[in-house]
């Protein structure tokens, strides 16, 4: 049962709370759906890279993943309004969904007045776990060198800068079990796309890369293309054969020690960038002032239910239902093997 914040029955009157920033809107039923999802989604990976984290000695990683665990596990609403404590680490879903709708709002306008804009992918061959570090820091330094040729040429008069975002993501192949390391960027016109790739190519040569593994393609949707690239840098469920796409493939796997790898390794890299232009002045900074409150409600969320539930009345916040596929999916398909 769906139930909003603000049911003057259930307000704590003789209560203060010290809430921070402006809050979330409450008023879309489908938006608090999709942040229970989020988190029940959250809670069951870091569960898995908790428990891999203590069997690896890596404390400071295992005190990162239960303060994933922990974000937003207790929240506060307020007169149409949502507070609560967010992690901010970058393998938390609920944070990407947040950093997402700011960069999105940050660039979109920008990348819309561009004349031609294209979608470009450069990538470099796949790799057993123990050189994918290499292959990242020499995909990071590849196009590092691509673009700072190009702005020296720009600032001789000889030719034109490269203008875009980008954002480094990694795959899995859990048929190989290799990692494939690339990046997805937005280039201004279809001219900056081809010497991009042509110039990876040159640099890398047949050895790293390959030109059937790199892609140019045309933005028909701004916004759509944003989105593609401000991913959570891996892919969180992988298709057991990357191959097979009809009925027949075997439900999706969460391959965590790789996932695992996977965040190891990109520890401390910027997995969203621009290039060759400013970052737009933010218009206002954000209120983070505190706030005291003396009418809200307190919600705790229940791993069982998947949602947040009213610390005195039981009731729940969002009404979502886990569907059965997922659920599936995560008591039964989280693979800890592979790596």
């Amino acid at each position: 049962m769906y139930t909003l914040a603000d049911n003057e029955t259930n307000k704590a009157r003789h209560k203060q709370v010290i809430v921070n920033g402006e809050g979330s809107d409450l008023s879309k039923k489908e938006v608090l759906q999709g942040r229970a999802k989020r988190k029940t989604i959250t809670q069951s990976m870091m569960l898995k890279l908790i428990d891999l984290a203590k069997e690896n000695e890596t404390p400071e990683l295992q005190k990162a993943f239960w303060n994933t665990y922990h974000c937003q596990q207790k929240i506060i609403t307020a007169d149409g309004r949502l507070y609560g404590k967010y992690c901010k680490n970058r393998f938390c879903t609920l944070c990407c969904s947040i950093r997402k709708a700011e960069i999105i709002n940050r660039y979109y306008p920008i990348i819309k007045q561009w004349e031609d804009p294209h979608f470009v992918t450069i990538t470099i061959k796949a790799v057993k776990e123990d050189k994918l570090k290499s292959r990242i820091d020499g995909l990071l330094r590849g196009f590092k060198k691509i673009n700072a040729k190009h702005r020296k040429r720009h600032q001789r008069g000889t030719g034109a800068k490269l203008v875009g975002v980008k954002s480094l993501e990694c795959n899995f192949n859990p048929k190989k079990k290799t990692y494939n390391p690339h990046l997805h960027i937005i280039t201004a016109n279809k001219e900056m796309a081809e010497v991009i790739v042509s110039d990876w190519l040159m640099l890398c040569t047949s050895k790293f890369a390959l030109r059937q593994g790199q892609d140019i393609q045309r933005v028909c949707d701004v916004e759509k293309s944003l989105i593609e690239i401000i991913k959570y840098g891996s892919k969180i469920f992988t298709e057991p054969d990357l191959k097979k796409r009809a009925k027949e493939t075997t439900t999706a796997q969460i391959y965590i020690n790789a996932l695992n790898t996977i965040l190891v390794t990109m520890k401390g890299k910027r997995i969203f960038d621009r290039f060759g232009f400013n970052a737009p002045k933010e218009t206002e900074c954000k209120n983070t002032s505190a706030k005291l409150l003396s009418s809200f409600n307190e919600w705790k969320f229940n791993a069982k239910t998947n949602d947040w539930e009213n610390i005195e009345t039981g009731e729940f916040l969002s009404g979502y239902n886990l569907p059965t596929s997922l659920q599936a999916l995560l008591e039964h398909n989280i693979n800890i093997d592979l790596k």
